[in-house]
């Protein structure tokens, strides 16, 4: 088998580090911050760009409450689907988890913790990442 015959890796193992540590990108140029990797900064169009690591804390931005969830999540819910602001200003959407839907508003402080995010029905392989929590 030559090495240009081997098959990548499934998505869910390349995005493994960007999900495992929340990794984004900056330019060097404009100092923007993004989350996920970038090859052009859409700010100022510069190809200098580094990984960093971004802040595990932040504040709900804006939530819902999904009450009538999906056929593969139908025993989870309700569960909170949030945009978080980190504390450089980034914002992604994440879940928030450990607490009920009373309990957060917009503007609550969260952190970053490791939960389970699903699993692959054929394979039955576990898969991890971050979701927020609100701090006490």
């Amino acid at each position: 088998m030559s090495i240009m015959s081997v098959p990548k890796a499934p998505r869910i193992w390349q995005l493994a580090e960007r999900r495992y540590r929340l990794i984004g990108t900056q330019c060097l140029k404009c100092g923007r911050v993004f989350i996920g990797p970038r090859k052009i900064c859409p700010q100022c169009g510069s190809r200098e760009l580094r990984d960093i690591e971004l802040p595990k804390r932040g504040k709900i931005y804006s939530y819902t409450v999904v009450r009538n969830p999906p056929v593969e999540r139908e025993k989870q819910g309700p569960y909170i689907i949030a945009i978080v602001e980190l504390e450089n200003g980034c914002k992604l959407t994440t879940e928030i988890v450990d607490c009920s839907p009373e309990e957060i508003d917009i503007g609550t402080v969260v952190e970053a913790v490791f939960r389970k995010i699903g699993e692959e029905d054929k394979t039955g392989v576990i898969y991890y990442g971050c979701k927020f929590r609100p701090v006490k």
